[in-house]
């Protein structure tokens, strides 16, 4: 995915096993999340630090939403235990992962590992990439989103 490019349409199944098609969004702002893993220590933090700023997010027109490789019934259980306020995407089948070129190999735990690198999208009303942050820190992350799109909505 190119900055300043139009992004392909996709859709994936969320955890509610409701149909999330990017089409759709068309008129907002879109802020695409990849995580790694479900309820693992700095998912649940970059998760929760989108959830608590999700009403400034809604309030400059954007839609957050969370994707990885789970099931949607892991997603489910992630999402409810830590009550997100936006859906969580599966993408058992990486197609949306190879779309945004955001599968790497990596060592976990002393072993090789083909996973997700913690990656965030900003995508415009119009459905054009304006952000793209990869090899995401947990750390003011989404602060650092909000900021991004608090000036791009005033630009």
């Amino acid at each position: 995915m190119t900055v300043d490019q139009p992004v392909p349409d996709f859709e994936r199944t969320t955890d509610t096993h409701e149909t999330w098609r990017l089409a759709d969004q068309r008129g907002r702002w879109v802020v695409l999340y990849f995580f790694p893993k479900a309820s693992t220590p700095g998912c649940t933090v970059e998760s929760e630090a989108f959830r608590d700023l999700d009403p400034r997010f809604n309030a400059l027109n954007a839609q957050v939403v969370g994707i990885s490789r789970d099931g949607p019934k892991a997603l489910a259980n992630f999402r409810a235990k830590h009550d997100f306020p936006f859906p969580l995407l599966s993408d058992k089948d990486e197609t949306v992962c190879g779309q945004f070129d955001v599968i790497r190999d990596k060592v976990m735990f002393g072993k090789p590992a083909r996973g997700i690198e913690r990656s965030t999208f900003l995508i415009d009303p119009e459905g054009v990439l304006r952000e793209a942050w990869r090899k995401v820190s947990v750390e003011g992350h989404a602060e650092a989103v909000l900021e991004t799109l608090s000036r791009q909505h005033r630009g």
